[in-house]
């Protein structure tokens, strides 16, 4: 059973940053995207950021400029690096390979 662990969410303030993390228990492969996504309830699950290949990214408008998605091979992670963080930022973050999906990590950006 392949599984995806997210790290590295909490209580920001507003302005604030966190960095997430996302590892797997088989080696994520460049050759696929790694994406990440945000579920806000009532809402639907919002794809943020993917990552492919030597470091082709692409961002979602709506987090472009204050979002970015890395990656490091050697360590089999995936992260998320979210800066100047709004309270509309709040939600649980998943992270996506190929079919696979993580449990999510709650990100609350509240004063």
């Amino acid at each position: 059973q392949v599984q995806l662990v997210e790290s590295g969410g909490g209580l920001v303030q507003p302005g604030g940053s966190l960095r997430l993390s996302c590892t797997g228990s088989i080696s994520i492969s460049s050759n696929y995207a790694v994406a990440w996504h945000r579920q806000v309830p009532g809402k639907q699950r919002e794809f943020l950021a993917s990552i492919i290949g030597v470091g082709f990214t692409n961002i979602a408008d709506s987090v472009k400029g204050r979002f970015t998605i890395s990656r490091d091979n050697a360590k089999n992670m995936v992260y998320l690096q979210m800066n100047s963080l709004k309270p509309e930022d709040t939600g649980v973050y998943y992270c996506q390979y190929r079919n696979f999906w993580g449990q999510g990590t709650q990100v609350t950006v509240s004063s």
